[in-house]
């Protein structure tokens, strides 16, 4: 197909960009970011390829971010087109990437392209936060160029992340925050023995089933008018030895709060070793802090956003903060107003991923307008 968008995004499909192997997807857009003008600052760290670009200097900056690694594709045999070989159907780009985040990469792309060529004086800064660590650790990517950029006090007001936003039709959901997320690895101590001699032993697992239902009932939070009430779930359990007679020495239970700006994780966490003493619970237990809750109310990105999608599209755009966590967690440290566009959302990390040819032609008009709303 000759488009632009769809050629880029087809190039950047054919490179299995498993996280945080980047296959060239990162050179491929530097050469062109370079080819009209962008100053590129290649930032790696570990394992994991990330940069920063540039265009123009005076005023406010404007971000777009993006990540150009995948998630694995899984049995090929069960992709109707394989998964690295970009293949349109039905009007239809199929292909691992093809809405998170590939297609959404290459329409901003195109979208600079186009505006740098209309306005090589615009005023302020557009630039590019694009990593190869996304989908797996997220410890190399994002969060370290960020802190880069912080520790030499670059700026940012703006930030787009083309995550996958919307969810029946092109624009409708914009996420304008995300809750934050923290994990429990609990450890009930007991101690092991025969399950005929229940006296020589102390069943972990009997004496942590008050505490799970607390855990299970507490309702964290009332949530907001942006963010949904705190959820608490139990992803793993694991006891015993896998024999029948055994009674078990430790209980493993791994939980995962997704919290709203009305609790904090510090708040969390002495909730929940509060309700652990008052069981009189024998445990050990690690916490991990993927991500602190993020919010941007109305501001000058969200109007701008809205605009271009009414423009282009007629369609009113809804605000949300639903959804698991992205790598805006780590730019909204910055200071800016972060917000997510980009396509439907419907076959993310599916089998037979696509995204809509007409789609990724629109992406790019509306990212466009929203660089010409903010810059112009």
């Amino acid at each position: 197909m000759n488009c632009p968008v769809i050629q880029l995004a087809q190039a950047l499909i054919s490179r299995p960009s498993v996280s945080p192997d980047d296959q060239g997807c990162q050179a491929l857009l530097i050469e062109r970011l370079e080819k009209i003008g962008f100053i590129v600052e290649k930032m790696p760290f570990g394992d994991t390829l990330n940069f920063w670009a540039h265009h123009g200097t005076d005023g406010k900056t404007l971000a777009f971010a993006g990540h150009t690694d995948i998630v694995p594709a899984g049995d090929p045999a069960k992709w109707q087109t394989p998964p690295f070989t970009p293949t349109i159907i039905n009007q239809h780009l199929y292909g691992r990437g093809a809405a998170d985040m590939k297609g959404s990469v290459a329409a901003m792309i195109i979208a600079a392209e186009r505006f740098v060529e209309k306005h090589p004086g615009h005023q302020g800064k557009l630039a590019f936060l694009i990593t190869s660590d996304e989908e797996a650790k997220a410890t190399d990517g994002t969060v370290k160029v960020v802190k880069a950029l912080m520790d030499r006090n670059e700026r940012l007001d703006y930030c787009l992340v083309g995550e996958p936003s919307s969810q029946s039709q092109l624009g409708d959901i914009i996420k304008n925050g995300r809750r934050g997320s923290i994990t429990a690895d609990l450890t009930i101590l007991g101690t092991q023995g025969h399950v005929a001699y229940p006296h020589l032993a102390d069943n972990p697992v009997h004496r942590a089933t008050a505490f799970l239902q607390e855990l299970v009932s507490t309702q964290w939070d009332q949530g907001n008018e942006f963010f949904p009430a705190t959820s608490m779930q139990i992803a793993n359990v694991h006891a015993g030895t896998g024999a029948s007679n055994v009674i078990p020495g430790e209980f493993f239970v791994q939980f995962n709060f997704r919290f709203s700006t009305e609790v904090t994780d510090t708040l969390i966490r002495e909730q929940v070793e509060s309700m652990l003493a008052r069981h009189q619970l024998n445990y050990q237990i690690e916490w991990e802090l993927s991500g602190q809750p993020f919010l941007t109310g109305k501001g000058n990105l969200v109007d701008a956003t809205v605009q271009a999608i009414n423009e282009l599209t007629g369609r009113t755009a809804e605000l949300s903060t639903s959804g698991g966590t992205s790598d805006g967690r780590f730019i909204a440290q910055m200071g800016a107003q972060v917000i997510e566009l980009g396509p439907l959302n419907a076959t993310i990390h599916k089998v037979d991923e696509c995204v809509s040819v007409e789609d990724l032609q629109q992406l790019a008009k509306i990212y466009e307008r929203i660089m010409e709303l903010l810059l112009l």
